[in-house]
């Protein structure tokens, strides 16, 4: 299988994919630390997201015969200036991750990668319920206004884990 420009990008996304996983289990251990146990399963739980996100990704390139190389991830951020500024950070990711995507989606279109464009739109799908989930928690923390027992209850009530998607693509090394 040749090398394109789509296969490139998806090799680079296992590297946003896995920083995006450390991320959040940054902003999770700064819950922690916090003594916010929601906020910090929460993110625990959004950080093995990320990372089968990644891994589901590996699962595609070895499938389609292309090389994988698993990389290092970048820097992440550790200190937050309070629950917002980390809420808003995880906002961000998802935001940089949903371009990141679309532009993975756009190459494979571009390259009438069918397969890579079919692979890709279960991305585009969660990357919408992410950008929302991380826009409503935003919104809460605001509404909040600072009361942690309130932002904490919430999370607990409605953000707990959801269920499997079958159509999510299958990941490497399994679930």
């Amino acid at each position: 299988m040749p090398d394109t420009a789509f296969h490139t990008l998806l090799a680079g996304q296992v590297r946003h994919e896995f920083t995006a996983a450390q991320q959040y289990l940054a902003i999770a251990v700064y819950f922690d630390g916090a003594d916010l146990p929601q906020l910090a399963a929460f993110f625990y739980q959004h950080a093995d997201e990320e990372r089968q996100h990644a891994m589901m990704i590996v699962r595609y390139l070895l499938d389609r015969g292309i090389p994988v190389q698993i990389p290092g991830v970048n820097d992440v951020r550790n200190e937050f200036d309070g629950i917002r500024d980390a809420v808003r950070a995880a906002l961000e990711s998802e935001q940089t991750v949903t371009g990141q995507i679309t532009d993975l989606a756009a190459a494979a279109r571009a390259e009438m990668d069918f397969l890579g464009e079919e692979f890709m739109s279960w991305f585009l799908k969660e990357q919408v319920e992410e950008v929302a989930t991380m826009s409503t928690l935003l919104k809460v923390v605001d509404r909040a206004n600072g009361n942690l027992f309130d932002i904490e209850d919430f999370v607990s009530r409605e953000m707990g884990a959801g269920t499997a998607d079958a159509t999510a693509p299958e990941t490497a090394g399994g679930a």
